[in-house]
């Protein structure tokens, strides 16, 4: 019997805290208003410094970070498992004036959830913020297909190490679809989907869809790509 659908838009049961990491604090502090007008986002702070973004994580405990790529005091992108080990649920977007494939390969190799350009609207950076908080890709279908293929292929594993379902599933995020949508194409229940995907992503030892993906290439899950 098909599960029932879940609603594709769901409101958070408390606001979404997001703290935003960035040199450019004037910049920075506007985003932060910006975000913080939303009735479903609440921006707890800015932090000019990765110093000051770990004590922040520490002190605040946001739920999603939009990170500058380029810090005064170290690379942003490189700093993630860091910023990550100081609260593992953290969603992380990369804003990055950078569009360079080499910056966006590393940031999904050390987690993020995904990336913004610098030039995006307001209404992007916030649409966004709620695709990180729900677990989402913040990743076009497009440039998805273009940086799959860049990484580096290993051995294949064990076949028994993801089920038949969790392929299947890995399959259709490579396809760059929502939770949402892969839930209507397996005739699932978005709730069914995201524990195959938290499944599937501890097996892989990633922290993000995005990381899940890059391993699985890696690893010669994703065959076709």
């Amino acid at each position: 019997m098909p599960e029932e659908h879940e609603s594709v838009t769901e409101v958070p049961e408390q606001p979404i805290r997001v703290l935003i990491i960035d040199d450019h604090e004037v910049l920075a502090s506007s985003l932060a208003m910006v975000l913080d007008a939303e009735s479903d986002i609440t921006a707890i702070g800015v932090a000019t410094t990765l110093k000051q973004a770990r004590e922040l994580i520490a002190s605040t405990r946001p739920d999603v970070l939009l990170l500058d790529h380029r810090m005064p005091d170290g690379d942003g992108v490189a700093a993630i498992p860091q910023l990550r080990a100081l609260r593992p649920t953290l969603g992380i977007v990369v804003l990055t004036a950078s569009a360079a494939d080499h910056v966006l390969l590393s940031a999904i190799e050390n987690g993020a959830s995904g990336f913004l350009s610098k030039t995006r609207s307001l209404d992007e950076v916030t649409a966004a913020v709620r695709a990180a908080a729900a677990g989402e890709s913040v990743i076009s279908p497009e440039l998805l297909a273009r940086l799959l293929p860049r990484f580096g292929r290993g051995k294949v594993q064990s076949p028994d190490e993801l089920t038949e379902r969790e392929r299947e599933v890995l399959a259709l995020v490579a396809e760059g679809l929502s939770n949402a949508a892969i839930a209507e194409r397996l005739v699932v229940s978005v709730h069914t989907v995201r524990n195959h995907i938290a499944s599937l992503s501890a097996k892989l030892g990633a922290h993000s869809k995005l990381e899940a993906l890059s391993i699985a290439v890696r690893q010669g899950l994703l065959p076709d790509l």
